[in-house]
């Protein structure tokens, strides 16, 4: 029989969620600020060798240039995202704070590439490997894209631990 899921009071899920975002955003607009002030466009920095280089790019779209010149766009879908984590977050009194933190931090990337959109009609891109022809990208784009792996993750298994306790209730 499954532990009955705890509730968490809802300041600490929102402050756990608005912490790690606004850590994210920090680290990200730090990051790039970094990038744009101490880097050239088309002249790459080798950070590991025949591994990783800073080499500074922007971009106009998302994820390996799609949706070129469509900033706008992708503002309105970071802010809709930025909403509905925002709401699930207050809503679930059972979510476990890890998850409200990886939301947070999904979030705060959304938040971090929305406020490049706005500020320079374009996204500060840096990381760039060079042990496999990929996308250059950036502090938000790791934190995106490692935060919703995770927050896939542990969702499954909260969303487990739910049924669990369901069940056990219905006896």
């Amino acid at each position: 029989m499954a532990a009955p899921l705890k509730e968490t009071a809802l300041s600490r899920r929102l402050g756990t969620f608005v912490g790690a975002a606004a850590l994210v955003v920090a680290l990200d607009q730090a990051s790039k600020a970094a990038a744009r002030s101490s880097l050239t466009l088309g002249q790459p920095v080798t950070l590991v060798p025949h591994v990783m280089d800073l080499s500074l790019v922007y971009n106009t779209g998302a994820a390996f240039s799609i949706g070129s010149g469509k900033g706008l766009l992708f503002v309105v879908v970071a802010v809709v995202i930025a909403a509905a984590c925002t709401a699930l977050t207050c809503k679930e009194r059972t979510i476990p704070l890890p998850l409200a933190a990886t939301l947070g931090c999904v979030v705060g990337g959304g938040v971090g590439n929305a406020i490049d959109r706005v500020v320079f009609g374009r996204v500060t891109d840096f990381f760039a490997t060079t042990f496999i022809d990929f996308a250059v990208f950036n502090v938000a784009d790791v934190f995106i894209t490692c935060g919703v792996v995770l927050a896939v993750a542990l969702w499954a298994r909260w969303d487990k631990d739910q049924a669990a306790d369901e069940a056990s209730e219905g006896r």
